[in-house]
């Protein structure tokens, strides 16, 4: 796949334009973007560079992480504090990003999201309000693993690192979360699955598909 050298700020940009032309693939009002990455990876960074390049678009914008949607902690440690399999089946609680992100942006919605549910230094409930997407208006979800649960995105993002560079920007002490993610490219082949690929191993230097 040939890729294209590009700025993190153009990049945004250009992801921006393109939101501006598509259709929600299910008829509703929201569209619903995924931006995919290894933590080490900064896939929040991204999705927030595009919710501002949208706002003097015109478009409204809700950035989501899905580290504010992680399971209890007794749920998260039940097998161990390093347990690879529950890392990648059960450290997030994709129920609760169904019922609290996607069901309210579905066709006949109301487009009421709740940003967040626990906290995850507290492991207590945020009590975060619920914040009313306006039609029109863009979901940006930012996390790992995203492209194997099935969520209804109208275009999904993915930020690629090469083994070398993901085990190089990963923190030593989250090691052990590596061979979910080389399980993830073996299971899900999220550079093929995405609809953008952006290759990040140089963060000074992203390159893309676009």
């Amino acid at each position: 796949m040939r890729l294209e050298a590009i700025t993190w700020d153009r990049l945004g940009d250009s992801i921006a334009e393109r939101l501006l032309d598509l259709e929600p693939a299910d008829g509703s009002p929201w569209l619903r973007v995924a931006v995919d990455g290894a933590p080490a990876a900064r896939p929040g960074d991204l999705a927030g560079r595009v919710a501002e390049a949208l706002r003097p678009r015109g478009r409204s914008a809700l950035v989501i992480g899905t580290e504010g949607y992680l399971r209890a902690a007794s749920l998260r440690f039940e097998y161990g504090r390093q347990d690879v399999d529950t890392y990648y089946d059960g450290w997030f609680d994709t129920g609760a990003l169904w019922r609290e992100v996607f069901g309210p942006l579905e066709p006949g919605g109301d487009g009421r999201v709740l940003p967040d549910l626990l906290d995850p230094v507290t492991d207590r409930a945020t009590r975060t309000p619920y914040v009313r997407l306006p039609p029109g208006g863009v979901l940006l979800l930012h996390g790992p693993l995203l492209l194997r649960h099935w969520f209804p995105f109208d275009l999904s993002v993915h930020l690629r690192l090469s083994p070398a560079a993901l085990r190089r920007r990963t923190p030593e002490d989250e090691h052990w979360t590596l061979p979910a993610f080389e399980r993830y490219e073996n299971e899900t082949d999220p550079g093929e699955a995405a609809d953008l690929l952006v290759r990040a191993d140089d963060p000074r230097h992203p390159a893309w598909n676009g």
